[in-house]
């Protein structure tokens, strides 16, 4: 073993002697999350949800989204409730990195579900291989600098890996109030203009990555500042989507 190796892993067991890993979903120790939160996470069924915002049992009739989101197709993993409304927290403002590989793997097993169910333009709501990249939905500059990281950037780099695809690290965003804070008719006009994209993405068919979907605004406004770049599809991809 290298002395680095050695050294970081002395680290890793001085951390965990002092701060046991605990379940996220019921605080017991142990693992980071336990078998029966892992087995009571509210999955999100893909055939029965809605193939333009992503809401639980849409597909035929949704009350959430009026058809004309600026996507092609969200698929949202769970619903925003419980254990994955912790594990979104835990990531962002606990900095628990290790939620992200995670959280990046609960989404990676909704968008192949999505694979079987059709979107709007009849086409599989998710294929690799009609996929060029994968973007996600950036930090503020203010957020970043708190935390020290973008929590949506290792989702992103972790879900882009198992899926075989480039990470198209495009979009930025400046300054806005913490959505948290704002209802539905604010968090659209929060964010008006705040997301740009730095690269010329013309052409390109884009997997947008969020953590939550909420009202649709954070990823609308994503989808639209790609769009003024030229790209030619966005399909999102949320960890959990509020029902």
């Amino acid at each position: 073993m290298r002395i680095g190796d050695f050294g970081r892993a002395m680290g890793e067991g001085l951390a965990e002697a002092l701060w046991p890993t605990r379940c996220v979903g019921c605080d017991q120790p142990g693992t980071l999350l336990c078998d029966r939160c892992r087995a009571e996470l509210p999955w999100i069924e893909q055939r029965l949800a809605c193939p333009v915002c992503g809401a639980p049992f849409g597909f035929l009739t949704c009350t959430e989204c009026d058809g004309d989101w600026p996507v092609r197709a969200t698929v949202a993993a769970l619903g925003f409730s419980g254990t994955p409304a912790r594990m979104a927290v835990g990531l962002k403002d606990a900095h628990e990195l290790r939620l992200a590989p995670v959280m990046a793997a609960a989404m990676l097993t909704a968008l192949e579900e999505s694979s079987a169910w059709p979107a709007q333009d009849g086409a599989p709501r998710f294929a690799p291989s009609a996929i060029d990249g994968v973007c996600f939905v950036p930090a503020t500059s203010r957020a970043y600098a708190r935390r020290g990281f973008d929590h949506m950037e290792l989702v992103a780099r972790e879900l882009a890996r198992g899926a075989g695809l480039p990470l198209a690290d495009v979009l930025v965003r400046s300054r806005a109030r913490d959505q948290r804070d704002l209802g539905r008719e604010d968090r659209s006009r929060n964010l008006e203009g705040t997301m740009r994209s730095v690269a010329d993405v013309s052409g390109a068919r884009l997997l947008l990555v969020d953590d939550v979907v909420t009202t649709g605004a954070s990823v609308a406004e994503a989808a639209r500042a790609l769009a003024e770049r030229g790209a030619a599809s966005v399909t999102v991809c949320a960890f959990a989507r509020v029902w």
